[in-house]
């Protein structure tokens, strides 16, 4: 063993020994991966490299829609995954056939929701915090009496988020909206 890995190993240890919830949460990480690989491909998403999941996110996904993720993926679906604590586990939607969920490489979230009827296009680099939504549709209509002839016939418009966003927690990104590119 070279001086570099017994020094990177040491830091591993000593880390896990001040903050040992991350090594549950890294052990949760093993457990989930061949799930995870299951239910993807179960739902006949493309697998990509070097995807982490802590819980398996719930996909729900129409048969004719696209979901496509970037390599880099990193989904946290349990409480104890991330500080702020989840109110439950990502959640992956698309309601419509054609509908089409995308993201760029490392793109993180946090007991999440993307819903999309139409698109939602998320860049490279983004991050969503603990509990957010991004959605691109009504679901219903506003009007009682269009809700009540048809239920599901909510407005629709693409959301789009650009390169190195990060979204906070609790934050709702609703139809229409886009989030422009972060340069720094």
């Amino acid at each position: 063993m070279g001086d570099s890995t017994k020094i990177i190993l040491a830091s591993t240890v000593a880390e896990g020994l001040e903050t040992p919830w991350k090594v549950g949460n890294q052990i949760v990480s093993w457990m989930t991966f061949p799930l995870a690989r299951m239910l993807f491909a179960q739902k006949r998403i493309v697998w990509g490299k070097e995807w982490r999941f802590f819980g398996l996110p719930i996909i729900q996904k129409h048969r004719h829609s696209k979901m496509c993720f970037g390599d880099g993926l990193q989904l946290r679906s349990t409480v104890r995954s991330n500080p702020l604590g989840l109110n439950h586990p990502v959640f992956l939607c698309t309601l419509q056939a054609d509908a089409v969920i995308e993201t760029g490489i490392n793109f993180g979230m946090s007991g999440g929701v993307i819903c999309a009827a139409e698109s939602v296009s998320i860049g490279n680099n983004v991050i969503v915090g603990a509990n957010s939504m991004i959605m691109d549709t009504d679901f219903h209509p506003g009007s009682f009496h269009l809700r009540k002839q048809k239920p599901n016939l909510g407005n629709s418009s693409p959301v789009k988020i650009e390169d190195g966003v990060f979204i906070g927690s609790n934050c709702i990104i609703l139809k229409g909206v886009t989030l422009g590119k972060v340069v720094w």
